[in-house]
């Protein structure tokens, strides 16, 4: 890899790629004309998208595999607390389970979430729908949740994260994950989606301009592709969370995945109409990455910038 003056390689240890679920989410407080502004890292409690069992099952002969995959979430756990004290910036420790992925926020007091994931009993079955509201407001910041029933089908193995099928494009803006075929199953998804995102409003009282972007595929995971997830050859033919939604928003630019596929010209066309002043970039592989569980927002996670006056945010 070429150097670059700007860029700083880290190892660390983790069993899994995805760092926006694993890794802290950072929080802001704005300063003004005399202070600066603050950034703090949620670390959250990670569980393994609601733990083992749902994932290997009880049988008696997966009990290696599954004592070897509690080191795995002991090791993951800690990858939040690593990052802050790298960088130096203060920790807030909870004992809320939650993947960022699960998350969208706007910046402006709005989340949206989905109920698939977050009342999910294999992540915080001691809280009801309105405890977890309150912790999401309380650790993000956040006066307003909306709740999405469900995330992307095909997105079960971690309970419809909702970056696959709905984020935040700009303030009152959101991408919506759509399929116009009322023939396959995502279509009841995206349209249950749509009905709620059609009937609120952001924090600030705004109703929401909801833009569509088509799915790929459907894709499937062949057998083949199956075999080294694992071992679980029974995934084969499973449908592939694919999405167009799980970019990654970076100064000046949109790194989003392309699929192969023949819906990726028009997604990048979307994009570049949403995000005019960014550069859109489609990364070639999505399919590759999608075949681990998620893609390119899932592994990454985007730090703020501690800007010397409030003149330099926007440059963020």
């Amino acid at each position: 890899m070429e150097h670059k003056s700007n860029v700083r390689v880290v190892e660390m240890s983790a069993y899994l790629v995805w760092l926006r679920d694993l890794g802290p989410s950072f929080v802001v407080r704005e300063g003004d004309a005399r202070s600066r502004r603050e950034i703090a890292g949620v670390d959250w409690q990670y569980n393994a998208y609601g733990g083992y069992n749902d994932l290997f099952g009880p049988e008696d002969h997966q009990l290696n595999r599954r004592k070897g995959h509690e080191e795995h979430i002991t090791q993951d756990n800690l990858v939040a607390r690593k990052v802050l004290e790298l960088e130096r910036i203060p920790r807030f420790e909870t004992n809320f389970v939650l993947e960022g992925g699960s998350i969208h926020v706007d910046g402006e007091g709005t989340c949206i979430t989905t109920e698939q994931c977050l009342c999910h009993g294999n992540r915080n079955p001691h809280m009801s729908k309105d405890e977890i509201e309150n912790q999401l407001k309380t650790h993000l910041g956040v006066s307003k949740v909306i709740w999405l029933p469900k995330g992307l089908y095909g997105d079960e193995v971690i309970s419809g994260h909702v970056d696959n099928i709905c984020c935040f494009a700009g303030p009152s803006t959101v991408l919506l994950s759509w399929i116009d075929d009322k023939s396959d199953p995502q279509h009841e998804h995206s349209a249950a989606a749509f009905d709620v995102l059609s009937n609120t409003t952001d924090a600030k009282g705004r109703k929401l301009d909801i833009i569509k972007i088509h799915v790929p595929g459907p894709l499937y995971m062949t057998e083949e592709e199956a075999q080294p997830f694992l071992g679980l050859v029974a995934l084969g033919q499973q449908r592939l969370a694919g999405s167009y939604v799980n970019f990654y928003i970076a100064n000046g630019g949109v790194v989003a995945p392309a699929f192969g596929d023949k819906w990726d010209e028009e997604a990048r066309k979307v994009l570049e109409k949403v995000f005019p002043k960014h550069e859109v970039v489609m990364v070639e592989g999505g399919r590759e990455i999608v075949l681990g569980g998620g893609n390119i927002h899932c592994a990454t996670q985007q730090q703020p910038a501690v800007c010397s006056n409030p003149s330099d945010a926007d440059t963020m």
